[in-house]
């Protein structure tokens, strides 16, 4: 008889479950000789995944990563720009409101502090004009700069970027009152 007849692998005893090599038996023995299609699925359903196959996930997920991280960063840079902008732009009408209600504008001694404390020389003063602290602090963890009177205006109100100094490109470019 030929080892290529179907009939070779009926001359080979079933295996007990849970029986081993390690059990008398034939290491030669396939796993699956005697059971049924059913029986074999099942089996390969409950190993669970090989080294290889978690090593390919994990280079996929890998790519994935240093695919997006990039553009992710990019866009968390120009956030934290627009943000800068709209907070500059608000400070500018409490700025205005100020100024409307006081007289003039915060001196630079008084500065932004301003808008949340009552200054001793402000009559008029109805604030708080911003809700808290916090909105005096750029997107950076800095201090908006203040200038009254401005080069640029009455005032002039900015952040220095992401870099903290004049100038700059993208994320490090200065947001200013007076575009």
């Amino acid at each position: 008889m030929s080892i290529r007849s179907a009939s070779f692998l009926s001359l080979i005893p079933p295996r007990k479950r849970g029986s081993r090599a390690s059990d008398g038996l034939r290491p030669w023995a396939p796993a699956f000789a005697g059971e049924s299609r059913e029986a074999r699925q099942k089996s390969r359903d409950e190993r669970g995944y090989t080294l290889v196959e978690l090593l390919v996930v994990l280079a996929i997920l890998g790519l994935l990563v240093a695919i997006a991280a990039p553009r992710v960063i990019k866009y968390l840079g120009s956030a934290k720009v627009d943000t800068a902008k709209i907070q500059v732009e608000q400070l500018g009408n409490s700025l205005d409101l100020y100024h409307l209600e006081v007289g003039h504008y915060p001196t630079d001694q008084e500065g932004l502090q301003a808008l949340v404390d009552r200054p001793q020389q402000a009559q008029n003063w109805n604030g708080p004009y911003l809700k808290n602290r916090q909105s005096l602090i750029d997107p950076w963890g800095r201090p908006y700069l203040y200038k009254s009177p401005g080069e640029h205006g009455d005032y002039d109100l900015y952040s220095l970027g992401a870099d903290g100094r004049e100038g700059g490109d993208g994320e490090d470019r200065d947001i200013t009152s007076w575009h």
